[in-house]
């Protein structure tokens, strides 16, 4: 586009004022103290007086410039034979637009094939109108800023004062964004709770949304399988295999592995958390999920099925070891030596001293690594959708086929659904819930961590 190729020119801009800025300011040097600034930071007082009003012409112009052109097809001629609904007519200018960006494809409606010459035209004068605010932004920011390099001007300040303003907007965008997602879903919430009570969707038994109809809307939507389902295969079975596990590799690690051993086991371990969820998904759905189905029948079930809590409970408590053994190592590497040298000079074993001094010393660290394991757990989705399989199931059962909250959040919102039903709204009421839940586990997590950091720093 015409408005992307104006971004490079006043990019190129920018740079030539740099170099214009910082050349003057070196002539105005004529001893030590002459200048309050240094030459460099004159030269980015112009880039960013050049560049910042430009981008913000630019993004104006985007804005605005949509608008502007379908103004002008809806003047054109061949415009008048639009049909009167507006969704007809939306979709015929959107396929014309289309046709605009790629001459060569094939046109649906022979109408946005005559109305793609006028969307081109219009984009083509529009952009060049765009381009010319653009520039001449730019040139006027760099003018002004160009007045600007004298000696006693305060470039430094300034310079350093809008570094600061781009910080701050950075650190606010992860503070933005998550008022952003929390709004979204407490708005979306707030829809599905019109029609379905909490009370219901709490602490109903019955999860069926498929068959929600009528006034017995609220029977269809009882959330307790999909939050035992959850709890079951993420905070039981999954902690089952990655407590031991990641717990008692941190104590190898830390107390008993040479260095030579440790160099090369810790970041074998860690390779876990840096392979795909989908990978782990394929290995509980054909490799993991078989072996227990076949157990099952062994042990007499009748009619086991392969996808089961265990399958999937068991791989996702392999992924997250690396989560509890990071924290569990780093626990234990940041005891004091003298409490494990104490135990041992009084005669205790080495054994002895982990038991009984190291592992209780470390306590806090190794909770909150278990806290942040079981947060990720419970937000995992591709182990369940292949593993668990999609039965909202009451049962203690291991290998009984159970559904999780994400697997329905999943399931809600694919394919061609309606956002304005109970069904599909009941996915951000899950969501709300999980966030919930996710969020007071973190900040459990993070104040046993601070107790542990004041403890031993």
């Amino acid at each position: 586009m015409i408005l992307t190729g104006v971004l490079l020119a006043v990019l190129g801009l920018g740079l030539v004022g740099w170099f214009a800025a910082r050349g003057r300011a070196r002539l105005l040097h004529t001893g030590r103290g002459s200048l309050q600034s240094m030459p460099v930071y004159h030269g980015w007082h112009m880039l960013l007086w050049i560049l910042v009003p430009a981008l913000i012409a630019w993004g104006a112009w985007m804005a605005i410039m949509p608008g502007l052109v379908d103004g002008a097809v809806m003047a054109d001629p061949a415009a008048a034979q639009l049909p009167a609904d507006s969704m007809s007519r939306a979709s015929i200018l959107a396929e014309a637009k289309a046709l605009a960006d790629n001459p060569g494809q094939a046109a649906f409606n022979p109408l946005s094939q005559s109305l793609s010459e006028p969307v081109r035209a219009a984009h083509q004068r529009f952009g060049l109108i765009g381009a010319v605010l653009v520039l001449i932004v730019a040139f006027a920011g760099g003018g002004w800023a160009f007045t600007k390099v004298r000696a006693n001007f305060p470039a430094r300040s300034r310079v350093e004062r809008a570094v600061m303003v781009v910080l701050l907007l950075a650190s606010l965008m992860a503070i933005l964004t998550t008022f952003g997602i929390v709004g979204s879903l407490v708005f979306e919430a707030g829809l599905f709770f019109k029609d379905v009570s909490p009370i219901a969707f709490l602490t109903g038994t019955h999860w069926a949304p498929g068959n929600a109809r009528g006034a017995n809307l609220q029977d269809s939507f009882g959330a307790v399988p999909l939050f035992w389902g959850t709890i079951y295969i993420g905070a039981i079975i999954a902690m089952i295999v990655a407590i031991p596990l990641g717990l008692m590799s941190a104590i190898y690690l830390t107390q008993y592995a040479t260095s030579n051993v440790r160099k090369w086991l810790k970041p074998m371990l860690e390779i876990l958390a840096g392979i795909p969820t989908v990978v782990y998904g394929y290995f509980a759905a054909l490799t993991v999920a078989p072996i227990f189905r076949d157990f099952a029948a062994a042990i007499g079930m009748a009619n086991p099925s392969t996808e089961s809590a265990l399958a999937a409970g068991v791989v996702m408590g392999v992924m997250i070891i690396p989560f509890v053994s990071s924290m569990a190592d780093d626990a234990l590497a940041a005891v004091p030596r003298a409490m494990s040298d104490g135990s041992l000079a009084l005669g205790a074993t080495k054994s002895e001293t982990i038991k009984k001094v190291l592992l209780p010393a470390a306590l806090p660290g190794i909770v909150a690594g278990v806290m942040l394991a079981i947060s990720r757990a419970i937000g995992e989705t591709m182990i369940v959708v292949m593993a668990a399989g999609a039965a909202a199931n009451l049962s203690l059962n291991p290998f009984a086929s159970m559904t999780t909250v994400t697997y329905q959040i999943v399931q809600m919102l694919t394919g061609d659904q309606e956002f304005n039903s109970p069904k599909t709204l009941s996915a951000f009421a899950l969501g709300l819930v999980l966030f919930i839940v996710t969020l007071v586990l973190n900040i459990i997590a993070l104040r046993v961590v601070k107790r542990f950091r004041e403890a031993y720093e």
